[in-house]
């Protein structure tokens, strides 16, 4: 892709706007339309599109397989912990209620920080399917 010169700066100049649009997704999920997933799958495209564009090898410079694999890991951890301390508070699992003194700000708390951890279990389980496909050889299964 050296000599596709529009492709490489289109791609500077949309993955800044797509990474932010996936931020917007994720943090406007609690008034409308949008949310952990959804802003887990556009923030991982703007790093397949680049690893598409600059080559695999450079991909996996900016964003090693192994921390995309530590994400999906660590959001897991954000999700149940969410849980596990409501329980700790003495609610039922996933009771966002009794995160906070008023229980609608504990149900935005909650549902803020579950859909965090939504976002991060999507965004480094797609890089790391994306690594191990892309990664393949012609002729190897």
């Amino acid at each position: 892709m050296e000599d596709r010169v529009i492709l490489r700066v289109g791609a500077k100049i949309l993955i800044p706007h797509i990474l932010l649009f996936a931020l917007y997704v994720q943090f406007h999920g609690d008034y409308g339309p949008g949310g952990g997933f959804q802003a887990g799958v556009i923030f991982a495209s703007a790093f397949i599109l680049y690893a598409l564009i600059f080559g695999l090898a450079d991909a996996k410079r900016v964003l090693p397989l192994r921390f995309a694999s530590f994400c999906a890991a660590l959001g897991v951890v954000m999700f149940a912990g969410v849980g596990v301390a409501t329980l700790l508070m003495g609610g039922v699992f996933l009771e966002y209620g009794v995160l906070r003194h008023d229980p609608e700000h504990g149900q935005h708390l909650g549902i803020l920080l579950v859909e965090l951890g939504v976002f991060t279990t999507v965004f480094g389980s797609m890089v790391a399917i994306f690594y191990s496909f892309a990664g393949r050889r012609k002729g190897r299964s």
